[in-house]
């Protein structure tokens, strides 16, 4: 494969679409990340809730360990005490499902933040790259055969070509048919130039004998 043009031109167009394509992969990633730390900071919330519960659940079971200790009443009130171990219970409960909400959608907002933007680049811009590489290279290979070569990118200049600059070229078809060498040679370049290629290196006088 070849992945750029030999034209300057056109291979400064090509590099400068690549680099793009490759910034914007860079700015999707750092866009994901930044919004992703962004959003696990709305955990701080949920986190406050789990400590709290905790030191709730804490303070009533050492206030019900006590209590335990109390004559006639120290079942009873362990026990109510104990309850309100099980809200402090709750309460952290509660902290961790909004810990869990929160890193569930930093998780797919990051998904998609970067998913979506990289799969419309992939679309767009790598089927076109890769379809230039494998025409180029074919192209290349073509060149660089010789007379037979020519004659194969000749044919499919007279595919590709729109039809009027294939009737302002004059009889070309009829050149093609009959091998002419200036008619196959100006069709070749066509493809070439087409494909922002260089054309095939012209051979010595004496090595054409």
């Amino acid at each position: 494969m070849k992945l750029y043009a030999d034209h300057p031109a056109r291979r400064a167009r090509q590099a400068t679409t690549d680099l793009v394509a490759l910034l914007i992969v860079f700015a999707t990633v750092w866009l994901a990340t930044e919004v992703r730390e962004r959003v696990l900071g709305l955990r701080a919330p949920g986190q406050g809730l789990v400590d709290a519960g905790s030191r709730l659940s804490g303070t009533f079971d050492a206030a019900a360990d006590n209590a335990d200790d109390v004559p006639l009443v120290g079942r009873p009130l362990a026990d109510a005490l104990h309850t309100g171990s099980a809200g402090g219970a709750r309460l952290s409960e509660a902290g961790r499902w909004q810990i869990e909400a929160v890193e569930s959608l930093a998780l797919w907002l990051t998904v998609a933040l970067i998913v979506v933007p990289v799969t419309l680049l992939l679309i767009v811009w790598l089927p076109r790259r890769v379809r230039y590489a494998r025409e180029a290279g074919a192209a290349v290979r073509l060149r660089d055969q010789g007379p037979d070569g020519q004659d194969l990118l000749a044919l499919r200049a007279l595919v590709t070509q729109p039809l009027s600059r294939l009737a302002s070229a004059g009889p070309v078809g009829a050149g093609w048919r009959t091998g002419d060498p200036e008619t196959v040679a100006g069709l070749a370049g066509r493809e070439l130039r087409r494909l922002g290629l260089r054309p095939p290196a012209s051979r010595p006088a004496a090595e054409k004998r």
